[in-house]
């Protein structure tokens, strides 16, 4: 999935491991718009290429998707996760000019 580019890691903890966040993952249970759980959010994988072909690396992309949009009255991470794709790539695509 870290090739293909369906989500991005960063190293944390004291051994350094490859971490990714949870919000990445629709789980059975959750409170999700998103059908058949476990999986990836579908339209992680579009925004994270946006993002790198805005320059984002992977760290920046993190940020971005935890970082308060008013745009989009969230957290881009959050709109993800309720299915407002078009919306998190409207906004993504203004950084990369």
């Amino acid at each position: 999935m870290l090739t293909e580019r369906r989500i991005v890691a960063v190293r944390r903890g004291e051994n350094k491991a490859l971490s990714i966040p949870r919000d990445f993952l629709v789980l059975p249970g959750d409170d999700s718009v998103i059908a058949d759980p476990p999986l990836v959010i579908p339209a992680l994988r579009g925004t994270i290429i946006q993002l790198a072909d805005a320059g984002y690396d992977d760290e920046d992309t993190l940020r971005w998707l935890y970082a308060d949009n008013d745009e989009l009255g969230e957290t881009p991470i959050v709109a993800l996760r309720a299915a407002r794709t078009h919306a998190v790539r409207r906004v993504a695509q203004a950084l990369a000019f």
